[in-house]
C-alpha cells in the first residue's frame, strides 16, 4: 500500500475542525446550561471531597479543578477553555507546525474536562467518539517535521518513520467499530421499523432536528425508502472494509439532518481509506510510468481486479438474497423485504463477533511486522537506536489500545464479550473513565412511530391565556421551516426531544428549566431566543409556566404555507408558579434546589474581565452564524495561504532549466540525477537510506 502522510495530515486537520466547531458551539451555551443561572449549575459537579489532589484529578479528570487557582469559578473555566480550545484548533487547522502531539493532547484534554462536567448535556455518542478520535490523533500527530521537509515535492516529505502507520491503523479500526456496530444495533434492537425496512419513512420527520431536505425526502415513495435501509445495512454491516461507502452515507445524513458536528468526525476517520496515491495530484506522465511493465506484475494487477469484482458480485448477490430485491417492471418499483429470522441473524452474529476481532489483530499484526521491517532498514546504529523508541512506544499504545477497544466493540455480543481476555477487560476498567474506546450504535430504535413527540413550552401571566414559548430550533411554529445549523448543536433543543419520548420525571433537568423560566433568567432565555425581542416573555418573567405534549407530523405536499401538522396528546408538565409546593417538592427530589447561592464574581479579576468582555462582544451573534463565520475565515486564510504561498514559484522556474542543461548527460547514462520533475523516481533511494 503507498504512504499515508498526505492522508494523516488530513486527518489531523479535519479532527482540529472538528475540534474547533465542538468548542465553539459549546461556548455560546455556556451560561444557560451551566452559568450560575443556568439550567444546571456546573459548580454543583465539582465538590473536594476530601482527597488527594492528584487521586481526585484521576477520578474525576478535568483541569476545572484549577479553576480557583486562576480566581474562575467553574463556568468561567468552562468558557476560558472553550476559547482556549477553539483558538487552538484554529490554530492547527491552518498552521503545520502546530499539528503536535502535544496540541492535540491539550485539545483532548480540554474536552475531557468539559464532558466531565456537562453532565446530562454532554451524554452524547459523538462526545464520546471525539474524545477517542482526540486521542487517536495524539499519537498520529509527528513529533516534527523531517529535515528535509523543505525540498520534499508537492509537500510530500521523503523520510519515512518506521512507527508512522502504526496510530492510523487505529483510526481505521475505529472507523470499522464505528459503521459495522451501528448496523448491528439496528437489528439486535429487534425495533420493528427496521426489520421491516420502513424505518426511513419515520425517520425524516421524527429525527432531532431535521432540515427542510427531509420534508422532501420524507415524501418519497415508500419502496425507495425501503431499498434505503436495505443500502444503509449494505454499507453499515456487509462492506465497511469497502473504503468509500460510509462517506456517501454520512454525506446523506448531513444532507436530511442537523447532527452538528458527528457526520465531519466520521468522514475524517475515513481519511484512514486513503493513501498518499489518492490525493497526490499525479501527471498522466507519472499514471504510466506506474503501470506494470512486467508480464508478474500485470498479471497481479489482473487478479486484484478480479478478486474486487468477485467481492462486489458477492455483495449484490449476498443483498438480493438477504432482502428478496425484486424489480416491478409494471409498477417500476422495487420491491424488497427481510428474507432472515432474528434468530438466523444473532447466530450470525456470534459466528463473526470473534473473527472480525482476530481480522483486526491479523491486521494489526501486519502493520506491527511492518513497522518493523522499516526499522530493520534504517541504517547506522545511532538512527536505528532512535528508531526505536518512537517504534516502541507508540507500538506499545496501539497494542494497548486495540485491546481495550475490544471491550465494549463486543457489547453487541454477550456471548463474545464472555469470552474475551480477561486481561482486556481488566485494562479497560482502569482507564474507561478516560474514554479512550467507546461502544457506538447509532439509531438503534426508530421512535414517533405514530408521530413525532414534541413537548411545547407555554407561560401566563393569570393561568388563562397561555402563550406558545418558540425555540429557535426545534419544531414548533407550523409554518416555521426545519432550520439549517449545522455543525453547531443546540443541546437544550436536543435534550428536549429526548424529554419527549418519557415523562418528566425521566428528565429532571426539564425542573430546573421551568425554574430558570419562571425566575426570568436571561442566560436560559438566550438558549431558547437568542434575539430577546423575540421571547414573548422578555419583558416580564410569566407568572405561570407548563408544558404540552403533541404529536407532530410534515405537512403534506398540498398543504401550502405549512411545514408541520400536529395534534395535541397530554399534558406533559403541570402548571406551576414560583413557591408552588409542586415546584419544590420536584426540585428537592432531584436535588436541584439552590441551598449554598454562587459567591459573587470578583470584577478585579483581568482575567475574569476578559471573559466577560469576550462574551459581552460575542453574544449577539446565533451559534450557527459563529460556526460559519469560522469557517469562513479559515477558508478565507487557506485563500490567502495559497495565493501568496508560490514563493517556491521562482525556484521552480529556475529547475525547469536545469533539465534542458541535463539533457547531454541524461543520454550519455541513465544514472544521472533525475530531474526535480521526476519526483516518484527520485523518491525511492532517498526513503531506502532515511531512518
Amino acid at each position: 500500500m503507498a504512504g499515508s502522510r498526505l492522508p494523516r495530515q488530513l486527518f489531523l486537520q479535519g479532527v482540529a475542525a472538528v475540534f474547533m466547531f465542538a468548542f465553539a458551539s459549546l461556548y455560546t451555551q455556556i451560561p444557560g446550561l451551566y452559568g450560575p443561572e443556568g439550567i444546571l449549575p456546573a459548580r454543583r459537579t465539582l465538590r473536594p471531597q476530601g482527597k488527594g489532589r492528584w487521586q481526585q484529578l484521576w477520578e474525576t479528570p478535568t483541569l476545572l479543578w484549577e479553576a480557583p487557582l486562576l480566581g474562575l469559578d467553574t463556568a468561567q473555566g468552562l468558557e476560558l477553555l472553550s476559547l482556549l480550545g477553539t483558538v487552538l484548533a484554529l490554530g492547527a487547522l491552518l498552521t503545520r507546525p502546530l499539528r503536535h502531539p502535544l496540541v492535540y493532547l491539550l485539545l483532548w484534554a480540554a474536552y475531557l474536562s468539559v464532558c466531565q462536567v456537562g453532565q446530562v448535556f454532554l451524554y452524547f455518542q459523538w462526545d464520546s467518539l471525539l474524545l477517542e478520535t482526540g486521542f487517536l490523533a495524539v499519537l498520529v500527530a509527528p513529533l516534527g517535521l523531517p529535515p528535509n521537509h523543505k525540498q520534499s515535492p508537492q509537500g510530500r516529505p521523503g523520510v519515512v518513520s518506521p512507527h508512522e502507520g502504526l496510530p492510523f491503523w487505529l483510526v481505521r479500526w475505529l472507523l470499522f467499530r464505528l459503521m459495522f456496530a451501528s448496523g448491528v444495533v439496528k437489528l439486535t434492537s429487534r425495533c420493528p421499523a427496521w426489520w421491516g425496512l420502513t424505518a426511513l419513512t419515520y425517520h425524516y420527520e421524527t429525527q432531532c432536528l431535521p432540515t427542510p431536505a427531509a420534508w422532501f425526502a420524507h415524501h418519497l415513495p415508500v419502496w425507495l425508502h425501503k431499498l434505503s435501509v436495505v443500502a444503509t445495512f449494505l454499507i453499515e454491516i456487509a462492506v465497511p472494509p469497502l473504503f468509500f461507502a460510509p462517506v456517501l452515507l454520512q454525506a446523506l445524513i448531513v444532507i436530511t439532518g442537523n447532527y452538528n458536528f458527528f457526520n465531519l468526525l466520521t468522514l475524517v476517520l475515513a481519511t484512514a481509506l486513503l493513501d498518499d496515491t489518492h490525493l497526490a495530484a499525479k501527471s498522466s506522465t507519472s499514471r504510466r510510468k506506474r503501470t506494470p511493465s512486467s508480464w508478474p506484475k500485470a498479471l497481479l494487477a489482473m487478479l486484484a481486479l478480479l478478486l474486487e469484482l468477485a467481492v462486489y458480485g458477492l455483495l449484490a448477490y449476498g443483498v438480493v438474497h438477504c432482502f428478496g430485491l425484486e424489480v416491478d417492471w409494471e409498477q417500476h418499483v422495487v420491491r424488497s423485504r427481510t428474507t432472515f429470522t432474528f434468530h438466523q441473524f444473532s447466530q450470525w452474529l456470534k459466528m463473526v463477533t470473534l473473527p472480525t476481532m482476530w481480522l483486526g489483530a491479523a491486521s494489526l499484526a501486519w502493520e506491527l511486522l511492518t513497522a518493523l521491517w522499516r526499522w530493520v532498514q534504517v541504517r547506522g546504529s545511532l538512527q536505528k537506536l532512535c528508531a526505536a523508541v518512537p517504534l516502541s512506544v507508540l507500538g506499545t499504545a496501539t497494542v494497548a489500545l486495540f485491546l481495550i477497544s475490544l471491550v465494549p466493540y463486543s457489547y453487541m455480543e454477550p456471548s463474545s464479550h464472555g469470552r474475551l481476555w480477561t486481561g482486556a477487560h481488566r485494562l479497560f476498567g482502569t482507564v474507561e473513565h478516560l474514554q479512550l474506546a467507546n461502544s457506538y450504535g447509532l439509531f438503534r430504535r426508530m421512535t414517533g412511530l405514530g408521530g413525532r413527540p414534541e413537548v411545547v413550552l407555554e407561560g401566563s401571566y393569570d393561568g388563562h391565556q397561555w402563550t406558545e414559548i418558540e425555540f429557535m430550533y426545534k419544531p414548533g411554529n407550523l409554518s416555521r421551516p426545519p432550520p439549517i445549523v449545522v455543525p453547531h448543536q443546540p443541546r437544550l433543543d436536543w435534550q428536549m426531544w429526548f424529554a419527549a419520548l418519557g415523562p418528566h420525571t425521566h428528565s429532571p433537568w426539564f425542573t430546573s428549566l421551568v425554574l430558570r423560566l419562571l425566575q426570568g433568567k436571561a442566560p436560559v432565555i438566550r438558549l431558547i431566543q437568542n434575539h430577546t425581542p423575540s421571547y414573548p416573555f422578555h419583558k416580564q418573567p410569566p407568572t405561570y409556566v407548563r408544558a404540552q405534549r403533541y404529536k407532530y407530523w410534515f405537512s403534506h405536499p398540498w398543504e401550502q404555507g405549512q411545514w408541520w401538522r400536529r395534534q395535541w396528546v397530554e399534558e406533559f408538565f403541570p402548571s406551576v408558579s414560583l413557591g408552588d409546593p409542586a415546584l419544590d417538592m420536584l426540585l428537592g427530589q432531584f436535588g436541584l434546589q439552590d441551598k449554598s447561592p454562587p459567591r459573587a464574581r470578583g470584577s478585579s479579576n483581568t482575567l475574569s474581565q476578559a471573559l466577560h468582555w469576550i462574551r459581552k462582544q460575542l453574544s449577539p451573534l446565533e451559534a450557527p452564524a459563529l460556526l460559519w463565520g469560522l469557517l469562513g475565515a479559515v477558508g478565507a486564510i487557506k485563500v490567502m495561504q495559497a495565493l501568496l504561498g508560490p514563493q517556491s514559484l521562482p525556484r521552480s522556474k529556475e529547475e525547469k532549466h536545469k533539465p534542458a542543461s541535463q539533457e547531454d548527460s541524461v543520454a550519455a547514462s541513465k544514472q544521472a540525477s533525475p530531474a526535480p520533475n521526476s519526483s516518484s523516481s527520485s523518491q525511492i533511494p532517498r526513503r531506502k537510506k532515511s531512518p
